[in-house]
């Protein structure tokens, strides 16, 4: 197959291969600890740790496009912000 039209690049292959990586990880600890302790948190509705990683993965997409329409930094200023908010999804979600 050739992919020479998707562009790909280190931090491209970086990013595809830490959600797989992210996606494996929650389907070891969902076997390893069924259930997951679903919550009821700020956002009114019962969530589940891959409800809460799905929220957290769309919302670092979107914090770095905003990232990247506000200002011509560095994105690592963008994956601060996008950690800080995976961590405020897991603890109050």
């Amino acid at each position: 197959m050739d992919f020479s039209w998707m562009a790909w690049t280190r931090p491209t292959a970086i990013f595809f291969i830490a959600i797989a990586a992210l996606i494996a990880a929650m389907g070891v600890w969902e076997k390893l600890s069924p259930g997951g302790n679903p919550r009821k948190g700020v956002l009114g509705i019962v969530t589940y740790r891959g409800n809460r990683l799905f929220i957290s993965l769309l919302g670092a997409a979107f914090i770095h496009l905003g990232w990247m329409a506000a200002t011509t930094a560095s994105l690592w200023g963008a994956l601060v912000l996008s950690g800080l908010f995976a961590v405020a999804v897991f603890v109050f979600v």
